[in-house]
């Protein structure tokens, strides 16, 4: 499922970064049960919070969506 594969993304590209949830949450103005189930592929997330995401990362949106 997409939502599976874009939660997984996000997971793989935040551990890089070595923040939580919780501080990577915050760090993007997000709440962290929210930003948790995002990343098991629970949410049909909006791409103005992809964007925040990708912000936070400090990657482009196609970056983001990269081998998925």
């Amino acid at each position: 499922m997409i939502t599976e594969k874009i939660g997984n993304r996000i997971r793989e590209l935040r551990n890089q970064t070595g923040l939580s949830q919780e501080k990577f949450a915050q760090k993007i103005g997000m709440d962290r049960t929210y930003f948790a189930s995002v990343e098991l592929g629970k949410r049909n997330i909006s791409i103005v919070n992809l964007e925040k995401i990708a912000v936070g990362l400090e990657i482009s949106l196609s970056e983001l969506f990269e081998n998925i």
